[in-house]
């Protein structure tokens, strides 16, 4: 199956399968995210949530200068001048940044410039690709706000707090390999190669039992608030209700046979 929504121009939305396409088009404005942006990108996230129909939701930039530079300045500055509210949806910066129980993987494209709010939506999924020209920095204290969107706690737990403090306090930039080398990024490739590395993460995805990953995710998330030992124990006193599913599902018969048989297994997310 494969559809498009491109009616609203500032998000572009697309469905090939089992895959939700999010793009944020506005690449006159270096894909800055103003008010409606804001909030068709948690409309489109919110279906992704809700669709049992969608696994992968993968979400880039249009062009090839920008993934996102961040909330839109010049939307601010309206609204601190009396114009119209500059808002941010209660699951934060895309629809994702305070989305706390999704248990589905997003994949983030970074193909250029990732600030401010565009780098918080690429540390809020679960694997980012970059392109070689990419680049990643929080420069918000250089307007007088703060990483308001998940950076200031997301950074130091992703890359530790010296190395965090070099982005958020001095609010230095990092290019796509030293975002390899902090681990803020799984593949680093040219911009010629961008596509096709999408596709195969894509094609890798796609491949291990929706439910499965859709456990794993929710174990991961929900025990890294707890010690080792109750995170573990959790298991199997039904603290994560995703693994409940999984262990009851069609799709974990399925791949028990499907490796008896030799076959690849045929999931149904279900």
């Amino acid at each position: 199956m494969s559809e498009s929504n491109n009616n609203n121009k500032k998000v572009l939305t697309h469905v090939n399968g089992r895959v939700l396409y999010i793009t944020i088009n506005r690449p006159e404005r270096m894909n800055a995210i103003d008010t409606e942006t804001n909030r068709l990108m948690a409309e489109a996230m919110d279906r992704y949530a809700a669709d049992d129909s969608l696994w992968l939701a993968v979400i880039r930039g249009s062009g090839n200068k920008a993934f996102s530079a961040g909330g839109d300045i010049q939307a601010m500055n309206n609204a601190a001048d009396g114009g119209e509210p500059y808002k941010v949806p209660e699951t934060g910066y895309g629809g994702l940044t305070s989305r706390f129980d999704l248990d589905k993987p997003v994949l983030a494209v970074v193909n250029g410039l990732a600030m401010g709010g565009g780098f918080e939506i690429a540390l809020a999924a679960d694997l980012v690709i970059a392109v070689e020209h990419a680049t990643f920095g929080l420069p918000e204290p250089m307007v007088g706000i703060v990483a308001y969107a998940g950076g200031m706690h997301r950074l130091p737990r992703q890359i530790g707090m010296k190395r965090a403090m070099q982005l958020l306090l001095a609010c230095e930039t990092i290019d796509a390999s030293t975002a390899l080398d902090w681990g803020l990024v799984n593949e680093v490739v040219p911009a010629e190669g961008l596509d096709d590395a999408v596709e195969r993460w894509i094609h890798r995805l796609l491949k291990p039992a929706p439910l499965a990953m859709q456990a794993t995710k929710q174990c991961v998330r929900e025990g890294l608030g707890m010690d080792m030992a109750e995170a573990i124990k959790g298991q199997d006193q039904n603290r994560y209700p995703a693994l409940e599913s999984m262990r009851t599902s069609r799709d974990i018969l399925e791949g028990i046979k499907a490796f008896a048989q030799k076959r690849q297994p045929e999931w149904v997310g279900e």
